[in-house]
């Protein structure tokens, strides 16, 4: 199975008594299913609010640049949580950083329950801070736990983990999509809120309960300024997922959705139906991904090779589909058909990406090294959120994916330095 003894993964008192290595491998598995259990509760309200505000406020009038700028703390504050809460994380434990991360959620959700009036673009822009820093402290803790939990020669056994628990978060978040949509069209917004925060606040509580203290913290208390990576391969990486991520929602965050709902006119379940489905087909072919490349790395792990190529091969989509409704071919068939090849291909880009990270990195320094990364993810995702306003309210969806292209051969000349071997890599010395 490739999971470590609890030694690896958090401390325990010096009088206690060892462990067999099978009960090692027992609590690692445990750590592992409640991490996981916590990340899917997350990350359903994660996707459900996501829903829920861009589909209420565009509802209410806001122009596609105005609901963009509503999720631009959201995503400018997930760059700096990243890059703090890895250093947080090596300090306090990941365990303690995730808990942080559900509780802010809570009351950001929480937030938006208050009467319409008070729910002015400043106010929403606040809330959505708050759950951007929420989002990023669960997703970082989360990551860098598997790592933790898994030993440095089970190269196999960590892609099969990262892409499962990555996966089936992603799929999770389709089906919060699903859920934002319809409790807006069945509950109402406030109503809808109030439920999902109650929910979190649950699940809060009893991982609180089940988890150890200390999963992922260092010995030394690190420095702020070593969440800096000094490791070539961690920051190229770590650039590619800016481009990357930056390519995905440069189109889908708010210039799919209000195409579909303003060109297509779908109504609002469709469009969350949708989406919904989409990103579930999304994080099943992201856990699947292990299987699926299982040839190409021959029981290992995938290296920078892989990243390049499958990088290429995401570029082409953005470009035919770009390309196509400019033809003048029907707008419903292009985009539902592109999605689809989308869906596959980028979640194949995503789980390399999310293993090669992790891959990169010394058990050590695993925290700090997985903030600095998804802050460069987040970084991927503002530009990409104010950019999908932008161009759509400017060129349209067919600009949207040019930008798009144009990010995705950005990521794949990065991953040209990326070094094939995909185990754990010093820092020089200074």
């Amino acid at each position: 199975m490739g999971l470590c003894e609890p030694d690896d993964g958090y401390h325990r008192d010096a009088g206690a008594l060892p462990v067999t290595r099978v009960e090692g491998m027992q609590q690692g598995l445990k750590n592992y299913l409640v991490i996981t259990a916590g990340y899917w509760a997350f990350t359903i309200t994660d996707g459900a609010i996501r829903m829920l505000v861009v589909l209420y406020f565009h509802l209410l009038g806001y122009s596609p640049f105005e609901v963009a700028m509503l999720f631009l703390f959201y995503e400018l504050f997930g760059v700096v949580t990243n890059l703090v809460g890895g250093w947080l994380g090596a300090r306090i434990g990941l365990n303690l950083t995730m808990h942080i991360g559900m509780g802010l959620q809570v009351v950001a959700l929480a937030a938006l329950t208050v009467p319409e009036s008070w729910l002015t673009v400043g106010y929403v822009m606040l809330a959505q801070a708050l759950s951007g820093i929420a989002k990023d402290l669960n997703k970082m803790s989360a990551k860098a736990s598997v790592k933790t939990l898994v030993q440095d020669n089970a190269q196999s056994s960590l892609f099969k983990w990262v892409a499962l628990l990555t996966g089936s978060k992603n799929a999770l978040k389709g089906a919060g999509f699903f859920i934002g949509a319809g409790l807006l069209q069945w509950l109402g917004f406030r109503i809808s809120l109030a439920l999902l925060a109650t929910a979190l606040l649950l699940v809060m509580l009893i991982t609180i309960w089940l988890l150890p203290s200390g999963i992922g913290k260092m010995s030394s208390k690190p420095k702020f300024t070593q969440v800096f990576s000094r490791v070539a391969s961690i920051n190229w990486l770590s650039a590619a997922r800016f481009f990357l991520f930056g390519a995905r929602d440069v189109w889908f965050v708010v210039g799919l959705p209000v195409f579909l709902y303003q060109t297509l006119g779908w109504s609002f379940a469709e469009v969350g139906a949708f989406l919904a489905l989409w990103v579930i087909a999304y994080g099943i072919v992201q856990a699947s991904s292990p299987v699926l490349l299982r040839r190409s790395h021959q029981g290992q792990g995938p290296g920078g090779r892989s990243a390049l190529g499958w990088a290429l091969v995401l570029a082409v989509l953005p470009a035919v589909m770009a390309s196509a409704l400019q033809a003048g071919w029907a707008p419903d068939v292009v985009v539902i058909v592109g999605l689809i090849f989308f869906a596959v291909v980028f979640a194949i880009n995503s789980a390399i990406h999310s293993y090669l990270i992790l891959a990169y990195s010394q058990h050590d320094r695993v925290a700090m090294n997985v903030g600095f990364y998804y802050m460069s993810n987040a970084g991927g995702r503002l530009a990409g959120t104010v950019l999908s306003g932008l161009i759509y309210q400017t060129h349209g969806l067919v600009g949207c994916l040019w930008w798009s292209f144009s990010f995705i051969l950005m990521a794949a000349l990065l991953s040209i330095r990326l070094p094939s071997t995909a185990s754990p890599l010093k820092a020089p010395e200074r």
